[in-house]
């Protein structure tokens, strides 16, 4: 009986011609168009905008005028002069910055009262400072750095800029330039793999011209996206690393199956409509699973981290949809000439046919002794997963910068030789009956707050209808581990009879985000595990074969983030790969977990799919295992080496967060497509049997299947 999809099939082979054309000019077309998403990203969306520190500053800046500086810039003459000289030379430089920018005029150390000069003169007077506080929001404030810095440069000066605004912007310059670095490296390496995968020109190149198209099909669902919500200037990175990535995996399961059928004997037609029934379900499903992984993103508050799941779903989407529609055009069109332009007559089958002997002894060795490989594997999984229990998380700063980056040798500067120029913590005291809160209770808090360790000053800063503010200056520097210590004492102080206490700051604000992560989480792989659930049982119409598949999915992540926290938190071989050793840096931890977990399911559901396949057609279990592990273990593995290709150009990134998810995927796709894939699996499904099929259907045998049923069982017994 035809389905829909079926008829969707006999549609594009029908018209292949104008479905690829219109494919194309409609892609490209809109990629052109979405190429311009690059000007309307967002530079901001690191903070929790519903945090206590984020409604601190909100209510306050409100009421007194932002106070938090965006942008410190050192000046230490180098012509001889002191920095008592250059006050003239200085402050005419700053007036030439549109005042609209700011919030107030600048604040120097040659402006203000001799008494507060101290925190901003370097220890040896060399160097003197400027602070800058800009209007708007967080990606206005950076724009705002962006616009005036170049101007700013002084002769016989040396000139530095530190602070947020000044990082943030290194992040998103250096994110520019890694997606450039990327492309230029990917494509040329891919080809030269394709071409050794598939033994011929026209196979490889058919990949790398869906991946394209994907990434373009990418950028237009971006754009569309930024009409509607706020999206970072690094979605473009995750958009295109998915984008190609996964378009030139499901390629190569199409590709690898089509060939198959080809092979077998299968007119062109049948050799797409058997493709896209196995290998093009299989995609649907993928798709599927990986937004599953994505959607989880995007209950967190902060912008940037919903942002990077809207990049990968919108990667996902289009890969799907150009993999299902136009490859399967272009297919149709070529048929047996797919295997076209290859340099040795017969390579093809005899690589195809020698991979699936040597995956289906190794299928069979693993099911001769199950339970030893299993719990040899997990034992080597869990002994990868244990340092997981030391891991931290931590926000974006200037330590995650190349180290001769300007950005972190000013932040660096200012951190060594001006520690009381930092923005400090705010305290906002309210009256629990609603009214103003008493002098002596605000003295009270002053006093407190002066009294805790990590504290150079506190002084009133302000009283308003409802509310009265404290100003703290840390000894540390804003963020770093000293000055998060010192706001979690204050977070201690029990507040005065009648009132309650609220920290504000950027320190405030950094922790708050991270603990709204950590708070967050859990439900992140609540949503993520239930859709899982959903789609892998209507793949596999097997409840056993799903809870299976999410729980390998778990192992992997756990053996992954195990590694990841012995060589980042840990620092064993962090400079070989160039990091400074610290907590995983938040939001990039957040993406591994939705990439590692959604492709860890990709590759089940593609072994899953041919041992189900093997199933339904007759076959036991043990032969199903037999046959799903050698039909797919070239493919899995081929494709584990393609993604992880286009992963390493990002590992090569200058930014330790680009490192940090180019190694965790890396290495998730290492230990997924080798150890659990190809042997845990079929190692597990041997041990549970008959129970796999639990309330699974039997279904009817169509009489092609039967006739393949048993020559794949004769191929691999």
């Amino acid at each position: 009986m035809s389905t829909a999809r079926d008829r969707v099939v006999d549609a594009i082979i029908t018209h292949a011609r104008y479905v690829l054309a219109t494919c194309v000019v409609v892609i490209v077309a809109a990629g052109i168009w979405g190429v311009e998403v690059v000007s309307t990203l967002s530079l901001g969306g690191y903070s929790d905008p519903h945090s206590q520190a984020a409604q601190v500053d909100d209510i306050v800046d409100a009421q007194f005028g932002r106070t938090v500086p965006d942008v410190a810039i050192v000046y230490t003459p180098t012509d001889g002069r002191g920095v008592d000289d250059i006050g003239d030379v200085v402050a005419d430089n700053l007036a030439r910055i549109d005042p609209g920018l700011l919030v107030r005029a600048p604040t120097t150390y040659w402006n203000v009262p001799p008494a507060f000069t101290t925190g901003l003169v370097s220890f040896d007077r060399r160097s003197a400072l400027a602070v800058l506080t800009f209007n708007g929001d967080e990606g206005t404030r950076i724009k705002a750095y962006r616009d005036i810095a170049e101007a700013r440069s002084i002769d016989g000066i040396d000139v530095q800029f530190g602070g947020f605004s000044v990082i943030a912007n290194a992040y998103n310059t250096e994110a520019r330039a890694d997606l450039i670095r990327a492309e230029t490296i990917t494509f040329p390496v891919l080809m030269v793999l394709l071409l050794l995968i598939f033994g011929g020109v026209t196979a490889a190149a058919i990949p790398l011209c869906i991946g394209g198209l994907s990434i373009l099909g990418s950028l237009a669902v971006m754009r569309v996206l930024t009409m509607f919500t706020e999206v970072s200037v690094f979605a473009t990175n995750i958009a295109t690393l998915v984008s190609l990535g996964m378009a030139v995996d499901y390629s190569l399961f199409v590709l690898t199956r089509f060939r198959e059928e080809i092979r077998d004997g299968a007119s062109t037609a049948d050799a797409v409509r058997r493709t896209m029934r196995t290998a093009g379900r299989t995609v649907a499903f993928s798709g599927l699973l990986l937004v599953c992984g994505f959607i989880g993103m995007l209950i967190f508050p902060q912008a940037m981290v919903r942002s990077l799941g809207y990049g990968g779903m919108a990667a996902v989407a289009a890969a799907a949809f150009v993999s299902l529609t136009a490859l399967p055009a272009a297919l149709a069109l070529l048929g047996p000439r797919i295997n076209s332009l290859s340099w040795r007559s017969g390579a093809i089958e005899r690589g195809d046919a020698r991979a699936e002997r040597f995956w289906g002894s190794v299928a069979s060795a693993v099911m001769r002794r199950p339970v030893v490989v299993a719990v040899a594997i997990i034992a080597f999984l869990a002994l990868l997963s244990a340092p997981v229990f030391g891991a931290t998380l931590g926000d974006l700063d200037h330590k995650g910068l190349p180290q001769d980056s300007p950005a972190r040798v000013a932040t660096d500067t200012l951190f060594s030789d001006f520690p009381l120029a930092n923005s400090g913590v705010t305290v906002m005291i309210q009256s629990t009956d609603g009214g103003q809160p008493d002098s002596r209770s605000v003295q009270l808090v002053v006093d407190e707050v002066s009294d805790v360790d990590g504290i150079a000053a506190a002084a009133p800063g302000g009283v308003a209808d409802d509310y009265a503010v404290v100003r703290a200056i840390l000894t540390s520097p804003d963020r770093t581990q000293g000055a998060l210590a010192t706001v979690d004492s204050i977070r201690e102080i029990a507040p005065p009879e009648g009132t309650v206490i609220m920290i504000g700051g950027p320190t405030a604000l950094s922790q708050d985000g991270i603990d709204s992560i950590y708070g967050t989480v859990p439900w992140m792989f609540a949503i993520m595990i239930a859709a899982t659930f959903v789609v892998t049982t209507a793949a596999f119409r097997s409840i056993v074969l799903s809870i299976k598949a999410i729980v390998m999915a778990m192992i992997s992540l756990a053996a992954t983030f195990g590694v990841l926290t012995w060589i980042f938190v840990d620092g064993h071989g962090a400079g070989a790969v160039g990091i400074t050793r610290g907590p995983l840096q938040a939001t990039m931890s957040i993406l591994i977990l939705a990439v590692v977990f959604g492709l860890s399911t990709d590759y089940e559901i593609f072994l899953l799919s041919r041992i189900v396949e093997a199933h339904d057609r007759g076959a036991s279990t043990r032969d199903a295992v037999r046959i799903g592990a050698s039909r797919t273990g070239r493919v899995v593995t081929a494709a584990a080496l393609l993604l992880i290709t286009v992963t390493a150009a990002f590992s090569l990134s200058e930014l330790a967060m680009m490192r940090l998810l180019g190694i965790g995927v890396i290495v998730g796709l290492i230990l997924d497509a080798t150890v659990v894939r190809m042997l845990l699996v079929p190692a597990l499904v041997t041990l549970m049997g008959e129970a796999n099929w639990w309330l699974h259907p039997k279904k009817s045998v169509p009489e092609s299947d039967t006739t393949a049923r048993d020559k794949d069982t004769q191929n691999v017994g």
